[in-house]
């Protein structure tokens, strides 16, 4: 990330105005002001838009990283700019939920566009009778069932997968389905 000169951006305050009113009429100290201005122009820019810089709707794009790494979110920079946008916005609420169903849920609509159900399969067994046989140990997978929010729309299962499994608790294995629509809806045949 760098701000250097941009050709033509005109200082908001040339220095060769701020002179004493002898050096005015002098040209050698306003060619020189103006020499300054060019350089000082896109400083005093930025500081004159400073706020604009932490609103990730607003900054510019190549400023993205550096706010991303401050509320710690890892946007792929492969991720169209407005995806990136959002996904720091709304890292204080995604981190509010991350390790929680609502949190993954939440996460795959945000970055692949998709409806997600989420079958947890971790945890622990137990019996409420002394003795009792213990229920099956749980399967160790995770099952995240995907399908698109709009209808025609392609799900890409890599990226879903790749989403999940980093949202994913490390003890569990992640696996992706991707349904043509809402579970449990009949599927719809070309009739």
């Amino acid at each position: 990330m760098t701000r250097a000169a941009i050709p033509g951006l005109p200082s908001r305050y040339p220095i060769g105005e701020l002179l004493p009113a002898l050096y005015t009429d002098d040209d050698l100290a306003q060619r020189f002001t103006a020499g300054l201005d060019t350089v000082l122009a896109p400083v005093l820019s930025t500081l004159d838009n400073l706020p604009a810089y932490f609103d990730p709707s607003l900054a510019p794009a190549d400023f993205l990283p550096w706010l991303a790494s401050w509320v710690g979110v890892e946007a792929d920079p492969a991720w169209p700019v407005e995806l990136r946008r959002a996904v720091v916005a709304r890292a204080v609420e995604l981190h509010r939920w991350r390790g929680t169903r609502r949190g993954l849920v939440e996460r795959l609509r945000l970055c692949c566009g998709v409806h997600a159900d989420v079958r947890d399969g971790g945890g622990a067994t137990w019996s409420a009778e002394p003795g009792a046989t213990l229920p099956p140990p749980p399967t160790g997978e995770l099952l995240v069932r995907v399908w698109p929010v709009r209808e025609g729309v392609a799900v890409d299962a890599r990226r879903v997968l790749d989403v999940a499994t980093a949202s994913c608790p490390v003890h569990l294995i992640c696996r992706v389905e991707v349904l043509p629509g809402p579970p449990g809806e009949p599927e719809q045949t070309g009739s």
